[in-house]
């Protein structure tokens, strides 16, 4: 019966004739047909057509199981795609909260390195000095300081140094009473009020008036202060993050900017390097521009050229981060298309960098694709791909113009 072979028994009530129903050497099923006993030469005569009635019954009984296997795959794949789905969007949901909009991108070891410094500091109420030079994301560091900290429940207050008069910021930081002089018709709480049990930015400390900086060092040593017009001092729970595009040591030793306080401003100082110093960021900088742009300009990039993104990764960045923003932007409103195309702007050399020598501008050239490649110079991606060079050659060429690898970025790697 295993093999498919017809068989009969005959019983006092007949003849019992089964029909072994097999698929794929297995025995699927069993046709059982009963001949009364007046027809037992049923199993000569009609042989031939029980093998014909069993292989349409092992059709059947084939399909019907097939059907019942491709339905049981079918909700499989729908149980899958649904898991997969689910797991996608878990996993956009973890990029996203990676490289939410806001957030800082630090792809980069320099950029890591600030972010561990910054992960140090927030959980402590020191005073932070965050330099850099324009546009490289000093508030954005500073944010990130407050939302890690335990004053993350109450909002950061902001104070742009830079953007006031003299005569206008110490009312902004401190307050005034009503009266305190012309124009003051009502009595206003300052900054510093605001920012109780709370952090303050001073952004572009370094443009404070030195009046100013006398007042602002006693807040910082004593937590007190009065309003203008006001004898009644009131005491604060402030903490204060300042930043600065200036060099502070040199504004000091210029008198511009008192000694003291710039050392009670660098209790713990965190550098943000410049986005030439950080190439491996651009990537991840310029798609997250392009998701944050996209749905109001109702374009969707599904690709940028590669040489677009190497002529970003070339470019020098002197307006840093914010440059790349702004560049970004302006591609997506006059692009069309899913492709984004962007018109990195062409440097412009000074009168030094003309009388440069060939050498030296080869140097600087290979130094900074180095720099972008992690000093990787085989491979994809590496610094001989970029340059268009064979390895041994540029292998040659970093000895012959003296390039040497720093020794930080190999203690990182060790």
């Amino acid at each position: 019966m295993a093999r498919g072979v017809p068989f009969v028994k005959h019983g006092e009530d007949g003849s019992y004739y089964g029909l072994p129903l097999t698929r794929e050497k297995r025995l699927i099923g069993v046709l059982a047909l009963l001949a009364p006993r007046d027809r037992e030469r049923m199993e000569r005569a009609y042989l031939k057509g029980l093998r014909l009635l069993q292989d349409l019954f092992t059709y059947a009984v084939s399909r019907r199981i097939a059907d019942v296997e491709l339905e049981q795959a079918i909700r499989e794949i729908e149980g899958l795609k649904k898991q997969l789905e689910v797991e996608n969007l878990h996993l956009r949901h973890e990029l996203s909260r990676r490289h939410a909009p806001g957030e800082i991108i630090a792809e980069s070891t320099p950029m890591q390195e600030v972010l561990m410094l910054v992960e140090k500091v927030a959980s402590t109420n020191s005073v932070v000095l965050v330099e850099g030079e324009t546009g490289t994301g000093k508030e954005l560091i500073s944010r990130k300081i407050h939302s890690l900290s335990g004053r993350r429940g109450r909002p950061m207050v902001t104070v742009n140094c830079a953007a006031l008069s003299p005569t206008l910021i110490e009312s902004e930081l401190f307050g005034r009473e009503k009266g305190a002089y012309t124009g003051a018709l009502t009595r206003t709480a300052g900054r510093f009020e605001v920012a109780d049990r709370s952090t303050l930015f001073l952004d572009e400390i370094g443009e404070l008036p030195k009046d100013l900086q006398t007042k602002l060092l006693r807040v910082l040593q004593d937590n007190r202060f009065e309003r203008i017009g006001s004898t009644r001092t009131i005491e604060v729970d402030v903490r204060l993050i300042a930043a600065t595009n200036r060099d502070l040591r040199s504004a000091v030793e210029a008198g511009e900017f008192r000694e003291d306080l710039y050392y009670r401003l660098s209790v713990f100082p965190i550098s943000v390097p410049p986005l030439r110093d950080r190439q491996k960021d651009i990537p991840m900088l310029v798609w997250t521009f392009v998701e944050e742009f996209g749905p109001a300009m109702k374009r969707v990039i599904e690709r940028i050229p590669q040489r677009t993104m190497d002529s970003l990764l070339a470019y020098p960045w002197p307006g840093n981060v914010r440059e790349l923003r702004n560049l970004i932007e302006r591609a997506m409103i006059v692009g069309k298309g899913p492709v984004l195309e962007v018109d990195v702007p062409i440097e412009i050399a000074s009168t030094q960098q003309v009388e440069r020598t060939l050498d030296e501008v080869q140097r600087d050239h290979i130094l900074a694709t180095l720099v972008g490649a992690e000093w990787r110079i085989r491979g994809p991606g590496g610094a001989a791909e970029r340059l268009g060079l064979r390895p041994t050659t540029l292998e040659s060429r970093i000895k012959k113009l003296s390039i040497h690898r720093p020794a930080a970025v190999e203690r990182s790697e060790t």
